[in-house]
């Protein structure tokens, strides 16, 4: 059996959280990286998908809340890249499930949302231009519509 659970662990200087490790029964750990095996991507369906995101973002609202603004930037960013991982993961497996033409259409789409949802994290950023929050706002914008999209292509497009 297999439990992933999010490990804190000492870093060279500060204290905070180096990733999520799978922890065995027997004491072992190892680190966990959130993304599919990419043997089985093309058999994953919907409802595959949306069990495992609806299971990220229940990691991420019991996720331990940071003091510093450095380590909760830190946080964001691996939030960011876990939800950017599992969004390039769907679109590979779109790319095998969808007609070329439909996939066009898609891929155009999907620069544009890129443009949007870093014009947005900006935007959103600029209410703290020049303090320390502002890569913060800026991350948590950007994770936070990437999880958004990742529900989106996953609604809309898998079978």
């Amino acid at each position: 059996m297999v439990q992933v659970v999010d490990v804190p662990l000492r870093g060279s200087v500060k204290t905070g959280n180096l990733g999520y490790y799978q922890v065995y029964q027997n004491g072992t750990y190892e680190e966990f990286h959130p993304s599919v095996d990419t043997n089985n991507i093309n058999t994953a369906g919907k409802e595959e998908y949306l069990k495992r995101l609806n299971g990220m973002e229940e990691a991420d609202r019991n996720a331990e809340v940071k003091s510093t603004t450095q380590d909760m930037i830190d946080q964001e960013d691996e939030r960011y890249k876990k939800w950017d991982a599992v969004l390039n993961e769907i679109y590979n497996a779109l790319q095998e499930q969808l007609p070329a033409d439909e996939m066009d259409k898609l891929r155009e789409g999907q620069r544009n949302w890129i443009r949007n949802r870093d014009t947005q994290a900006e935007e959103a950023s600029l209410k703290y231009e020049g303090g320390t929050l502002q890569p913060l706002e800026a991350i948590a914008t950007k994770a936070t519509i990437t999880k958004e999209r990742c529900y989106e292509l996953v609604a809309s497009y898998m079978k």
